[in-house]
C-alpha cells in the first residue's frame, strides 16, 4: 500500500502505548498470537469447533472475499458495546473492552470466563463507519467458550451488537473463512471498507498440543439494521 493510503487510514488503525498508531498487518499477528494461545484444554471436545464450509485449510491460499450486501443504513456515532448477540449459535455474552498491552499486544479477554466477548478499543464501536473487532475464545480448560460455534455461521446469518447508547447495531453475515495465523490477510480482514462492518474473530483449523490452533475463524459482516 502506498504511503498516501496509509495516510489515509491513519484514523483507522489501531494505538499503540504511547499513542502511536500500529500497521494493521502487525495488530494481526499479535492478535492471532493471543488467541491461538487461550486454548488450554486438551483437544478431545467431540470432534472439535464447527470450521466454515468455503474455508481454505491453513497454508492454502485464500481468495477474494464476496462482496458485503447492500445497505442503506447509516453509520451511527461512538458508543462502546457491552453485549453481543448472535441467535443463529445461541451466543449471548457480555462485551469487554480490549486494547493493546504493554508489549504492544491486543489484549484478548480473560480466559476464566468462557461467555465473554472483547471489543478492540482502538478500532470503531460497532455500527460506526469503519471496521469494528470483536474477539473471543474458543475454548478454555473446562471446555467450548463463547464463540465455539463461530464456524457454522452462514451467509445471510445476523450478529447483533448492543450498545451503551440503547441502540442495537445489527449485523449481516456476508463471508465466514478460516486464515492460517502465519499468512493471516491483516489489510483485507481490518481495512475499512468504507461502511460500518464487523469482524468476529476466533481461534480455528487444525489444533494440535504442541502449537495450538494454526488458524483463525473470521466473521465479515456489514451493518444491515438498527433498533
Amino acid at each position: 500500500m502506498s504511503a498516501s493510503k496509509l495516510s489515509d487510514r491513519a484514523e483507522e488503525e489501531p494505538r499503540q502505548p504511547g499513542g502511536k498508531r500500529a500497521p494493521w498487518g502487525v495488530i494481526a499477528l499479535v492478535l492471532l498470537t493471543g488467541l491461538a494461545l487461550v486454548r488450554n484444554g486438551s483437544g478431545e471436545y467431540d470432534a472439535g469447533p464447527p470450521q466454515p464450509a468455503r474455508a481454505a485449510a491453513p497454508g492454502v491460499a485464500h481468495g477474494s472475499t464476496p462482496s458485503a450486501p447492500a445497505t442503506r443504513v447509516q453509520p451511527l456515532p461512538r458508543s462502546v458495546p457491552d453485549r453481543v448477540t448472535i441467535p443463529m449459535i445461541q451466543v449471548d455474552a457480555p462485551v469487554t473492552p480490549v486494547g493493546v498491552d504493554e508489549d504492544g499486544g491486543v489484549a484478548a479477554p480473560p480466559p476464566g470466563d468462557p461467555n465473554l466477548a472483547g471489543w478492540f478499543d482502538g478500532a470503531v464501536t460497532p455500527g460506526e463507519k469503519g471496521t469494528a473487532v470483536v474477539v473471543g475464545h474458543v475454548d478454555n480448560s473446562l471446555g467450548p467458550a463463547v464463540f465455539y460455534g463461530l464456524g457454522a455461521l452462514k451467509r445471510g446469518n445476523h450478529v447483533e451488537v448492543h450498545r451503551q447508547d440503547g441502540r442495537t447495531a445489527v449485523f449481516e453475515v456476508y463471508d465466514v473463512e478460516v486464515f492460517a495465523k502465519n499468512d493471516f490477510p491483516g489489510e483485507r480482514v481490518y481495512g475499512s471498507t468504507g461502511a460500518p462492518e464487523l469482524r468476529v474473530i476466533t481461534c480455528g483449523g487444525r489444533y494440535t498440543k504442541q502449537s495450538g490452533y494454526e488458524g483463525n475463524v473470521v466473521v465479515f459482516a456489514r451493518l444491515a439494521e438498527v433498533r
